[in-house]
């Protein structure tokens, strides 16, 4: 397995080793001799997977600082992903459905705006339906600068995945995306019930 290093502003691969492999035994069960999800013991599926995402998540920390940084030197990994959810919406997003999305306060949605705002990434206007309300979209500049950093990233990504077949690579995005589905839907689901203990 490799770890992700920055070069050039893009995330390239370097060879680590992984320590903490499954044992043999473990890895060699039988599905149906895995232990019960109800079971105290956790289940192999899950541990392999919660390694798995655990090292997923750190090098996309790592590769969303290079990408913030191919944007703009001076632009945060967590200002990068405002910048990608703006331009994805069809016209213009509210800031305070901005906020709810990402799930942040709206005092570090207001210094992460300001920040994209300051480097002229994206300009905001009164919402018509709420005096209280902007609409933010991207800015020429900052449109051109992401196209430019997802451009390279998008390159990489052909590369690193050069062994693998179209259908490998959309099973994958598949998989993530009920991965993402289940993960928002607990996460729903939790916060009900502590909003219901209230």
């Amino acid at each position: 397995m490799s770890e992700w290093a920055m070069n050039g502003g893009v995330a390239v691969p370097q060879d680590v080793t992984v320590t903490d492999q499954l044992t043999a035994t473990s890895t060699a069960q039988a599905p149906d001799e895995r232990p019960d999800r109800n079971d105290e013991r956790p289940d192999v599926s899950v541990v392999e997977l919660e390694r798995e995402l655990g090292l997923f998540l750190r090098r996309a920390h790592s590769a969303s600082a290079g990408m913030a940084r191919g944007v703009h030197p001076d632009l945060e990994p967590a200002a990068y992903e405002l910048l990608a959810i703006i331009a994805g919406s069809p016209s213009t997003v509210r800031a305070s459905d901005l906020a709810a999305h990402i799930g942040v306060g709206r005092g570090t949605m207001s210094r992460q705006l300001s920040r994209l705002l300051s480097l002229g990434l994206i300009q905001r206007r009164p919402d018509p339906g709420d005096f209280r309300g902007q609409l933010l979209s991207l800015t020429d500049e900052g449109r051109a600068r992401l196209d430019a950093a997802r451009a390279s990233r998008r390159t990489y990504l052909v590369g690193a995945l050069a062994g693998w077949t179209s259908d490998d690579v959309l099973r994958v995005a598949h998989d993530l995306g009920r991965l993402n589905a289940a993960l928002a839907s607990a996460r729903e689901g939790a916060t009900a019930v502590a909003a219901a203990r209230v």
